[in-house]
């Protein structure tokens, strides 16, 4: 591959990966539909300090992340739904990771391999689904992307390092809180202690310059949060921080977890990462930066996930950039038969899942084979089938510019890497494109809600809830212009309808003057009820 081709080759192959999936389908259950009922409240004309959901606070993250989503949904608004266009920030946020790392990969281990960073961060099965989400996670992995290139930078140019790494902590900080910018200053305060690359006094320079570039980060959103409403402000510092990595999980219990999602998560970079810390072991190499820096990296941020409260695969994403620069120098340093096995395994997979994936697009859409058609659509109830030309025009082009890929790469090192993430684009995208809509019938609460306007009164007071769920009260804001009062904060409600989460056989048993008129759910939910009951006499 020609040095002029590559960048332009893998540039297209982002954008080939980054595109599908960000639009046309609703917000999501569980992540995506409570982060868009923020923005949403933004986009209304709430406060820009105090996150709010259905108008109440909300204040799980910090707002930056809902800020630049409210914003790209305002500016595509014209020609996109609101929740499309806010998911277009997620674009952003993983296209900025991808070139941080690659920057990041070009300090480490020289100018040819940076785009090999991207390669491998793109094949990595844990950032398909969950890099095309309008989740905040996205923004905190560029954030640390930043803060490795800073870190890697900060060796041959210490107050432009000490620039970035003070963002990169900020960027952070104002996505997800105190404890994720904790564990990525942990990170640069701990490298001189493990590399005299790092212990020279102008690494000094990068901490002090990164500090003043932090400060207003770090300062302005909590002193107005503060300013606005002091026991919220303590309420997030505690609830929403501090508790989640002081809580009572055992950390064990938490490190067994990420040990056990990772194979998969991060595959195939961690075998690549293995590789080539065996390799430098060998060669007796591991005091290099490029090594140093991601293993630290890696063992801090595993360490500190280990000991929160929660784990949840989404957590693990900070985990991904540390491997890719880790496993860069595996690329080149596969021997033959690994590369032509991990090739033609890819090419034969691939073309595997693209045909079948076709197959059951002719079973869902056309209705052939009948048998497959009616099993697809007694899974998902309620789904309007029929031949779509745009999706079937795209289909195709992921399906061409995989066979072209296949047939047109040349012979290099990184060949096997070049094909495997061209095929995890092929693939995600046929499922982004020709199966969105029939996935969608079940991951959105449009349906349900509009069934339950129908049944609801002409007349009403307001709409109390109860065990209502933040993603199921962002929908029903978003989709029907309802705010719940929740009983859980008002107990004297006084509205005369009631909407109540739960299971399908736990109907909640009500005084007399309560009457169930409605009950529905998801198609093809077999775990979620809402119910709605109506106040025959007014108290």
């Amino acid at each position: 591959m020609s040095f002029a081709l590559r960048p332009l080759l893998i540039t297209l192959l982002c954008l080939a990966w980054l595109l599908p999936g960000l639009v046309a389908h609703d917000p999501w259950k569980p992540d995506e539909a409570y982060t868009f009922g923020v923005v949403f409240e933004i986009l209304l004309g709430g406060s820009w300090v105090i996150p709010q959901i259905a108008g109440e606070a909300f204040i799980e993250k910090p707002p930056l992340f809902h800020l630049v989503a409210a914003a790209s949904a305002w500016l595509f608004s014209p020609v996109l739904p609101l929740h499309d266009g806010a998911r277009l920030s997620a674009g952003l946020w993983i296209g900025l990771a991808l070139l941080f790392t690659a920057l990041a990969s070009r300090e480490l281990n020289g100018p040819r391999h940076g785009l090999t960073a991207v390669l491998l961060l793109l094949g990595c099965l844990g950032l398909v689904v969950r890099g095309h989400q309008l989740i905040p996670d996205v923004a905190t992995l560029a954030g640390f992307a930043m803060a490795y290139y800073s870190a890697a930078l900060a060796l041959r140019r210490a107050a432009a390092g000490g620039f970035w790494l003070g963002t990169a902590w900020g960027l952070i900080f104002m996505t997800q809180g105190i404890p994720e910018a904790v564990m990525a200053t942990a990170i640069a305060v701990l490298l001189p202690v493990f590399s005299a690359d790092w212990r020279k006094r102008n690494y000094a320079l990068t901490l002090g310059v990164a500090c003043a570039a932090a400060l207003p980060w770090l300062s302005i959103w909590p002193l107005l949060l503060h300013q606005h409403d002091p026991a919220l402000f303590a309420a997030w510092v505690q609830g929403e921080n501090l508790s989640r990595f002081f809580g009572t999980q055992d950390m064990l219990g938490g490190l067994g977890y990420y040990l056990r999602t990772l194979p998969w998560y991060a595959f195939p970079v961690w075998p690549l990462a293995l590789w080539a810390v065996w390799r430098a072991h060998k060669m007796r190499q591991t005091g290099t930066p490029a090594l140093v820096l991601p293993v630290l990296g890696f063992l801090v941020t595993l360490l500190m996930l280990g000991r929160a409260t929660e784990s949840r695969e989404l957590y693990a994403l900070p985990m991904l950039v540390p491997l890719a620069l880790l496993a860069v120098p595996g690329v080149d340093l596969l021997r033959r038969g690994a590369a032509n096995g991990w090739y033609w395994f890819s090419v034969m997979a691939f073309t595997f899942f693209i045909l079948v994936g076709w197959f059951y697009w002719g079973a869902l859409e056309l209705g052939v084979p009948a048998r497959l058609h009616a099993h697809l659509h007694s899974i998902r109830p309620g789904y309007d089938f029929g031949f779509h030309v745009l999706p079937f025009v795209l289909g195709l082009a992921y399906t061409a510019g995989w066979f072209v890929l296949v047939a047109r790469l040349p012979r290099n090192p990184e060949q096997p890497l070049a094909i495997w993430a061209g095929g995890i684009t092929a693939v995600w995208a046929l499922l982004a494109t020709l199966f969105i809509g029939w996935v969608d019938t079940t991951k959105s609460y449009r349906s349900v809600i509009s069934d339950m306007q129908r049944a609801m009164p002409a007349q009403y007071n307001c709409i109390a809830s109860r065990d209502l769920g933040e993603s199921q009260r962002a929908l029903l804001h978003y989709f029907a212009g309802i705010r719940s009062e929740r009983l859980e904060t008002k107990p004297q409600s006084a509205c005369d309808l009631l909407l109540v989460q739960g299971v399908p056989l736990d109907d909640m048993i009500l005084p007399p003057q309560w009457q169930k008129i409605w009950e529905g759910h998801r198609p093809g939910d077999k775990d979620e009820r809402l119910r709605l009951y109506r106040l025959q006499q007014k108290l």
